[in-house]
């Protein structure tokens, strides 16, 4: 059945659980535990991440959030910052991810930089894919990366995608 009516939208702290969740779908289960300690699980990873999507100082916070909805119901997530806030705003992950799941991240290469918007994270629930919600969404993010006057839209794709893993310049501003 084709879902119509899809509205591309900013998040608002109502929408964190789904948020989460979906953040969570893009990382996959396997990489969401590389950031837990042994013996944490993804119980604990979804209350951190939760709580991560509610704080407005976060990387992962709903104001770096756009969602796409079906009605009242989040169907898909696009979230994405400044690059050159990186380490700013991946500090409370760290601070965060030592209480909740115990363990300490701050070793992590930096995946962006400044000059771009960096999607951290796309998702779309299974049964809303190739409706094009996806290409809404990054196409939303580049107007948001337009308004910041940031002239790309930067992205990291994993090994396990057929493109590679490397950042590419998604979509060029005209700005």
């Amino acid at each position: 059945m084709k879902k119509v009516g899809i509205r591309i939208r900013q998040a608002e702290k109502k929408h964190a659980q789904e948020i989460a969740r979906l953040i969570m779908m893009a990382m996959t289960d396997e990489c969401c535990l590389y950031y837990c300690a042994d013996g944490c699980g993804l119980g604990a990873f979804r209350k951190m991440m939760t709580y991560l999507v509610n704080r407005e100082d976060s990387q992962y916070s709903y104001r770096n959030t756009l969602v796409a909805m079906d009605g009242e119901k989040v169907v898909g997530i696009s979230v994405s910052y400044d690059g050159g806030m990186l380490r700013e705003l991946r500090r409370v992950f760290i601070e965060t991810a030592k209480e909740y799941v115990g363990k300490d991240n701050s070793g992590m290469d930096d995946e962006t930089q400044a000059g771009e918007l960096y999607l951290d994270s796309l998702a779309v629930l299974p049964e809303y894919r190739r409706l094009g919600i996806a290409k809404r969404l990054i196409l939303t993010t580049k107007e948001k990366a337009d308004k910041m006057h940031l002239p790309c839209v930067g992205l990291l794709v994993d090994k396990g995608n057929r493109m590679g893993r490397h950042c590419i310049p998604l979509l060029a501003s005209n700005t």
